[in-house]
């Protein structure tokens, strides 16, 4: 049992503790943004007695915040323990992987674009 193996064991446990909780709490922010879009825009409609959101876009973004706040964590979780495994194994090598970084944001990119056609149409 080698100390500096182990110290770069206990690093990269604490980096992957770390990018767990990064996305903690991005997927409560995403859920919360998709709880708190539905929940004003229906407030809105109560308080006016009319809808201002008449195709209903609002609800339907909140849902999908909601939802890809919900996958990715759990994406997350299941990352995460993966790469507990690789660090328990020894097999840490750099692979090519999909970023869930990177498919979160092309997500939101997307629901970004469909708020905007709502909006504008």
């Amino acid at each position: 049992m080698n100390p500096t193996n182990e110290f770069a064991k206990e690093r990269n446990r604490a980096a992957a503790e770390r990018t767990l909780l990064a996305w903690i709490r991005t997927s409560l922010s995403l859920i919360s943004f998709g709880f708190g879009l539905d929940r004003i825009v229906s407030a809105f409609n109560t308080a006016l007695r009319e809808r201002i959101d008449p195709l209903n876009l609002s609800h339907a973004m909140g849902l999908v915040c909601i939802a890809v706040g919900t996958l990715a964590l759990i994406s997350a979780v299941f990352g995460y323990r993966q790469e507990i495994r690789r660090i328990h194994r020894g097999t840490l090598t750099n692979s090519a992987r999909l970023s869930l970084s990177f498919v979160v944001s092309i997500v939101v990119v997307l629901v970004g674009w469909v708020a905007l056609m709502g909006l504008l149409l």
